[in-house]
């Protein structure tokens, strides 16, 4: 039998509790459900906050870029420029207020191109863009559930908080051998398993957990073979820890934290079991599947708000997600 451990407050059970128990569920597919519920029930996404809410500057820096990026590539008459994960439009709106304002050139040949399941997102991103849709008619947007999707042609992507959301596969390396995290009955639970096929070939101690976001290794081999055969360039912008290195296990198994309200933080609790790192070598994934030409960089910074906050204006309101 596996053993259990609390699962985490807010996520659905896969039957009621008082129900026979179930087969344990991949961890993956679990939260591949559990976030299809969620943005499903939460349109206006009030629990929690990123930084296009917070203030225009991110949007229009992030505008700045892909009209650099236009430029560099020879200011072709069509270029798709696509957000992955758009939320409610927010941070498409204020590129495009500052495309359409400072390079209007650009703006006549953008195609905008919106990644997003969710209908009720859908409505709340085409109410953010009618304003510059009704001057640029071109740029009405088209949505798509898949980057497959997306047209052929010179592509910028950008996607913010969109890899750090795919669901993760967790697996433990303790004395008795591999196991991997499932979900059975409401609990988190282990179950034995083959040695995983790490990204680099590493192998780990024991007592030491490791994570891989398979969807977003997938994201990466899609775009590097795309960018070996086209012009593009795409854009990710996530936030946690500065480091890929793998978490020794805690002594006894943690608790998650409770889902949190809005406006709340968190204080002091370890982001149990899914934490911030992520086994992804996606420089590596993006460059197997191309012949070449496709570069990758990985870039980390440590955001102030010293430097923007003369320039911002007053958070918006009210706050929520983007």
């Amino acid at each position: 039998m596996p053993a259990h451990s609390p699962a985490p407050d807010g996520l659905p059970p896969q039957r009621p509790a008082s129900g026979p128990e179930q087969q344990p569920e991949r961890l993956d597919a679990f939260m591949a459900r559990a976030n299809a519920q969620y943005y499903a029930t939460h349109p206006l996404l009030t629990d929690f906050i990123t930084a296009p809410e917070i203030s225009q500057v991110f949007g229009e820096l992030l505008g700045a870029w892909a009209a650099t990026v236009w430029l560099s590539m020879g200011q072709p008459e069509r270029v798709v420029l696509a957000e992955a994960g758009p939320g409610r439009g927010t941070l498409m709106a204020d590129m495009l207020r500052l495309i359409t304002s400072r390079v209007p050139t650009f703006a006549q040949a953008l195609e905008v191109h919106l990644v997003e399941t969710s209908p009720l997102m859908q409505q709340a991103q085409a109410k953010a863009l009618t304003p510059f849709v009704a001057r640029f008619p071109g740029i009405a947007p088209v949505w798509h559930t898949t980057l497959e999707s997306l047209p052929d042609g010179p592509l910028i992507l950008v996607a913010n908080e969109f890899l750090d959301a795919l669901p993760i596969r967790q697996f433990l390396h303790t004395a008795e051998g591999w196991q991997e995290h499932y979900v059975q009955n409401g609990a988190f639970c282990c179950v034995p398993c083959p040695a995983p096929s790490l990204p680099d070939g590493r192998t780990l101690d024991p007592d030491y957990v490791v994570e891989v976001c398979e969807p977003a290794l997938e994201v990466a081999r899609l775009l590097g073979n795309r960018f070996a055969h086209s012009p593009g360039a795409a854009l990710f912008l996530d936030y946690g820890h500065t480091s890929s290195q793998d978490r020794r296990l805690p002594p006894s198994p943690a608790p998650c934290p409770p889902r949190q309200t809005a406006g709340s933080r968190r204080r002091g609790r370890p982001d149990s079991p899914c934490g911030l790192y992520r086994f992804c070598r996606c420089g590596a994934a993006s460059r197997s599947n191309g012949p070449g030409g496709c570069h990758t960089r990985d870039v980390f910074t440590c955001f102030r708000a010293d430097g923007t906050h003369r320039t911002a204006r007053r958070p918006r309101q009210p706050a929520g997600c983007g």
